[in-house]
């Protein structure tokens, strides 16, 4: 069975980025789909709630409407919010300084975007 993923990021060319990599490490077995801000992010969510996401990847600086959240770290708490994503994987993926602190904090993966070319680490992040 294909894996569903969705790529949740406000910029066309990180967006385009992960299509590739993910495409590379599965082998096109995978389903993507993408949203361009926290907001979409949810909506995606929510009309997939049927059929969760394998992984969510999430990027934390989107819109600015969540202050004193980043706009990704309002997102994985809205997916925590259903029980149906408790499976889901989720990969925060920012040049934030404070990454590691709110994947800790949410009890998700994250890959600093200056790794993300680390194609090997990327994929560990993934798969495992």
């Amino acid at each position: 069975m294909k894996k569903r993923i969705l790529i949740t990021d406000d910029s066309t060319r990180w967006i385009a980025y992960h299509k590739g990599a993910i495409l590379e490490i599965f082998n096109n077995n995978v389903s993507i789909d993408t949203a361009n801000s926290a907001k979409e992010g949810v909506e995606k969510i929510t009309a997939s709630i049927d059929n969760p996401y394998d992984i969510i990847i999430t990027d934390m600086q989107m819109e600015s409407d969540f202050l004193p959240f980043y706009a990704g770290e309002w997102f994985i708490k809205q997916i925590k919010f259903f029980k149906e994503y408790q499976n889901t994987k989720i990969i925060v993926i920012s040049a934030t300084s404070n990454i590691r602190q709110i994947a800790e904090k949410y009890n998700t993966d994250f890959i600093p975007k200056y790794k993300c070319n680390n194609l090997e680490e990327y994929c560990n992040k993934l798969l495992n």
